[in-house]
């Protein structure tokens, strides 16, 4: 039976980064975030700004699952996604969760909600995805699968071969250096629906190092919640889930199973 793992994200944690290294592997079937479809077209009803729907893509649960356990009946499937976009409907479906490799990718929601609201000034408290990222997380534990990972975004960011390597080792695959960079300004067809959203990952060449003037970062975040006060209300309610989440991270001790 192929694999299928899943890097179950929240928006501008770096993931498509991730997903574009896996990409470079060559080893994997890559989807890039099928779930959309479903939370934006059906779920949710709210708009995405920088995102033309796919011609023939699945808008539903049910569907979405299909494809990528067809995919995963060819070769090994690797799925970058976002947690809130299947919560809590995910945890209804035990055997799609026992199925999959789960993987959580995590950034400090300061830099992650004042990198969303840039793209779309009306994010939702659900959109900022980290709360959801942690039911989803805890609801696996509860159903005795407790090998998910947590991946931090800066560490990969401060030493990309170590921390992938130690990422690509908990899954079982091998170390292949050469996936750690890309050609620059070439993207995958599949991201063209949200082309807006990863221009960062398409005009680099590989993972860039971190920002680390967080005092800039707090005044340009400050900036924002003046302008739209809720930025304040949505970091006060998903760090605590954030933090709650840092403490698994395969950075860092991880807490017995």
């Amino acid at each position: 039976m192929n694999p299928i793992i899943i890097l179950w994200a929240h928006p501008r944690s770096m993931s498509t980064a991730i997903e574009r290294v896996m990409r470079e592997r060559g080893d994997f079937d890559c989807l890039h975030e099928p779930f959309l479809h479903y939370y934006y077209l059906d779920k949710s009803g709210k708009p995405l700004p920088h995102f033309d729907s796919e011609a023939g893509h699945p808008s539903s649960y049910a569907g979405t699952r299909e494809l990528i356990l067809e995919r995963a009946a060819q070769r090994p499937v690797f799925v970058k996604d976002m947690s809130y976009y299947v919560m809590p409907e995910l945890l209804d479906d035990v055997e799609f969760c026992r199925r999959v490799r789960h993987c959580f990718l995590i950034r400090d929601p300061l830099r992650a909600i004042l990198s969303y609201y840039r793209l779309d000034p009306a994010v939702s408290l659900d959109e900022i995805g980290i709360e959801a990222q942690w039911r989803h997380f805890s609801g696996l534990r509860e159903f005795g699968i407790a090998n998910s990972l947590v991946l931090e975004a800066e560490a990969v960011q401060r030493d990309p071969g170590s921390v992938i390597g130690r990422f690509w080792r908990s899954l079982g695959l091998d170390y292949l250096g050469d996936a750690l960079s890309w050609q620059r300004g070439v993207i995958p067809d599949d991201w063209q629906s949200v082309e807006g959203w990863h221009r960062d990952v398409r005009d680099s060449d590989g993972i860039r190092a971190p920002d680390e003037d967080s005092e800039q970062a707090g005044e340009d975040f400050a900036e924002a919640v003046a302008a739209a006060p809720q930025l304040r209300e949505f970091l006060e309610h998903h760090r605590p889930f954030y933090q709650r989440l840092q403490q698994y991270s395969i950075t860092r001790d991880t807490p017995d199973a």
